[in-house]
């Protein structure tokens, strides 16, 4: 390696560690420090609940994760757009989820998620729905960052697991701080930056393709030799568990609680189109490597193909969306920990318990980094394991007895383990393409999970205590 070379390595590596710290400086600097409940699990700022403009923000970034962006550019790779297209239909569960949350407080009354389990299903509901979402917190920790530690180094070397642990420890610095306000503030801003960011990546790739942006938009587009009925198979996942997948994700629930039911669903509505507008444009970073024939991750391999410049932009995109997410993980982690779990006549939500939750979640999603593991599909595994939510939730007006619940969720746990194992029946496939079987999962145990659910009706017209 020559030294020209080195040196130029080095300078790429100490302008990547300025964007992290100096990044997180800077958030923990402009974070409100949180001395108030209603602050640290609220999001409140001098009595005042996040407007419609924040909340929209902080939704669609907290989705916008490291691992999330990857994937869509990954599929812009394989499938070109229509795999964009597919990855971003996930983000309807902002529309379902708003329309659940929305009747849930006017209609039925209840204050959270928690709240409503525990009134409807009892005690029980509540401990299996918290131990859920626990794990979804867990799996956010370690999987967002190993995805900054791929851009510092090979997974398994000093500077990879360097930068993940100083990565870590800064975002949960500003956390602590501020609690939830912390997360929405800053969520504003790294939704901005961002907007920014995307908008110079792709204005690197327009002048390559002499700005004819007909190829980026071409449905035709399969990367050797695969055709698109895999991206239409994700499609139709995506679709059918945007009905489920948004209620096992608390940084997305809890903020349906945070405002004012109208401006909460209004930007819930709106999060829609900009969320699927941000992953669609996202993988047209995929749909430009098909066009240049790359292969492997897509946003480093482009990122190195537009030069050393986006490469270092492209790291501070994956610096700003798993950092928004960490933020979220951890104040949904805190919440779940001190408010939810305990009854709300029993003790008075503690901010300095909500920041030892903080820092225990850290440490434990933390821990799978170090036994290596791969970065897993979370959002298709872990989308199959509770579809049996879909009608808990879809359906929550229905006096459904307390058997209802579990019978639906363990039914779903059970189906998403079996497709998780590989042990999904081959012949219960929805067609040979990619994603077939999980599209067959998925469409067997919604149907199946809503039967079990309604099917107490049947036997009882008691309404659940």
């Amino acid at each position: 390696m020559g030294r020209g070379l080195m040196e130029g390595l080095a300078t790429y590596t100490l302008i990547q560690w300025i964007l992290v710290v100096g990044s997180s400086i800077l958030l923990f600097a402009v974070s409100p420090l949180a001395r108030s409940s209603d602050s640290f699990y609220r999001g409140a700022r001098q009595s005042r609940s996040p407007g419609a403009v924040a909340l929209t923000s902080s939704l669609v970034i907290s989705w916008l994760f490291a691992k999330s962006i990857t994937n869509a550019a990954n599929l812009g790779l394989e499938y070109g757009l229509p795999g964009g297209l597919a990855y971003a239909a996930y983000y309807l569960s902002f529309a379902v989820a708003g329309v659940v949350i929305y009747f849930l407080r006017t209609r039925g009354g209840f204050r959270s998620i928690h709240h409503f389990l525990g009134s409807k299903f009892g005690r029980g509901a509540v401990a299996l729905f918290s131990l859920l979402i626990a794990l979804r917190l867990f799996n956010e920790v370690w999987s967002n960052t190993m995805v900054i530690g791929t851009y510092f180094g090979d997974a398994g070397t000093a500077p990879y697991y360097w930068a993940i642990l100083v990565f870590t420890t800064l975002t949960l610095a500003y956390s602590l701080k501020g609690g939830m306000s912390s997360s929405i503030l800053t969520d504003v801003i790294q939704m901005a930056l961002f907007g920014v960011l995307l908008a110079v990546v792709l204005g690197a790739i327009l002048p390559r393709m002499d700005y004819h942006v007909g190829p980026l938009l071409s449905l035709d587009g399969a990367h050797a030799g695969a055709g698109t009925s895999g991206a239409v198979n994700l499609l139709l996942v995506a679709v059918l568990q945007s009905i489920s997948y948004p209620f096992h994700d608390p940084v997305l629930t809890d903020r349906g609680f945070l405002s004012s039911p109208g401006t909460t669903l209004r930007a819930y509505l709106w999060a829609v189109p900009i969320g699927v507008a941000s992953i669609v444009l996202f993988s047209f970073v995929g749909v430009y490597g098909r066009l240049a024939g790359v292969t492997g991750q897509a946003p480093v391999e482009v990122a190195r193909l537009l030069g050393g410049p986006i490469l270092l932009v492209m790291n501070f995109i994956m610096i700003t969306s798993a950092a928004s997410t960490l933020d979220s993980t951890f104040s949904s982690f805190a919440k779940l920990a001190v408010v939810d779990l305990v009854p709300e006549d029993r003790i008075a939500p503690s901010v300095s318990a909500g920041r030892w939750a903080m820092a225990g979640i850290t440490l434990l999603g933390t821990v799978p980094v170090f036994l290596n593991p791969a970065i897993l599909s979370a959002t298709t595994v872990s989308g199959a394991m509770v579809v049996g939510l879909a009608p808990v939730f879809c359906l929550w007006w229905l006096p459904v007895p307390r058997a209802g619940f579990f019978a639906s969720v363990v039914a779903g746990l059970g189906f998403g383990a079996l497709y998780a194992l590989g042990l999904w029946p081959e012949g219960w496939r929805l067609g040979s393409a990619a994603y077939g079987d999980l599209l067959g999962v998925t469409v067997v145990s919604l149907v199946v999970c809503t039967l079990l659910f309604v099917s107490p009706l049947l036997f009882t017209n008691r309404r659940p205590a």
